[in-house]
């Protein structure tokens, strides 16, 4: 919780010509919580977020790309799309219990996509659904269709692609949180004549689709991070260098 004073302070720095992410970093205080200041506080901007980029002949990209490409990994490496009796839809994302930073960032980045709507968790065993209710998640995330994703054609449209390409290590990120993990393995090697344990440390990403396998790959090429294929459904990050630009950008889950 902010007090009235911070609430203020951010707000002015708003007015003065600072961007959300500016003020975010000088203060402490998430983008969401500061988006949403600016919603109460001027209707332009509430009336604003509540259209949609890619429908009503916007068709543009979401506000917050860096959000939506960390957004889009997490929905597809854990997430799916629902229709409501409503015509509404609801995105849920399943964040496991014991990553509680994982949820916090999968429920900011889901307000800074859809601000003018609500996001809440929703309990199940192990793991919190992250959901949020609006009519325009299958806009937004056009992979959106009947069955299991790795049944079924995964492909980015050309303005996804785009805001990938933009920001690789959101979308990196957003999978690995997702369908992902940092290890420690450990083999041995002869020093000295004598058999020593030798620990290193190495990401996995796994999933059954093999286009989104592929998007994941794409998206390491794109930042220079060396992988191999170990197994069908797994993509293995070792080589020392690679492994040094993974935890600078991604790291380990929280």
């Amino acid at each position: 919780m902010y007090d009235l004073d911070t609430r203020r302070r951010a707000l002015d720095l708003i007015a003065q010509g600072f961007s959300q992410n500016s003020v975010s970093k000088q203060t402490g205080i998430s983008r969401a919580a500061i988006r949403s200041w600016q919603k109460r506080s001027d209707p332009s901007v509430r009336n604003s977020r509540t259209t949609c980029p890619r429908c009503d002949g916007l068709s543009g990209e979401p506000e917050d790309p860096a959000a939506y490409a960390y957004l889009l990994g997490l929905y597809l490496g854990d997430g799916c799309i629902s229709a409501s009796k409503r015509g509404v839809y609801f995105l849920r994302i399943a964040c496991a219990d014991s990553w509680p930073g994982l949820i916090d960032a999968c429920a900011e980045a889901m307000q800074l996509v859809r601000p003018g709507n609500k996001v809440f968790l929703v309990q199940r065993q192990g793991c919190q659904n992250v959901t949020c209710y609006s009519k325009h998640w299958p806009c937004l995330f056009p992979q959106h269709g009947p069955g299991k994703k790795h049944a079924r054609t995964i492909s980015l449209e050309p303005w996804q692609q785009q805001i990938v390409y933009t920001h690789p290590w959101e979308f990196i990120r957003g999978l690995i949180h997702s369908d992902g993990c940092r290890v420690t393995n450990w083999t041995t090697r002869l020093i000295g004549g004598e058999q020593k344990r030798y620990e290193y440390p190495r990401y996995f990403f796994t999933n059954l689709s093999a286009d989104i396998l592929g998007l994941f790959t794409d998206a390491l090429d794109l930042v220079g991070v060396q992988w191999k294929q170990a197994n069908k459904r797994n993509i293995s990050v070792a080589r020392r260098a690679s492994v040094a630009l993974m935890d600078a950008h991604v790291g380990p889950k929280y």
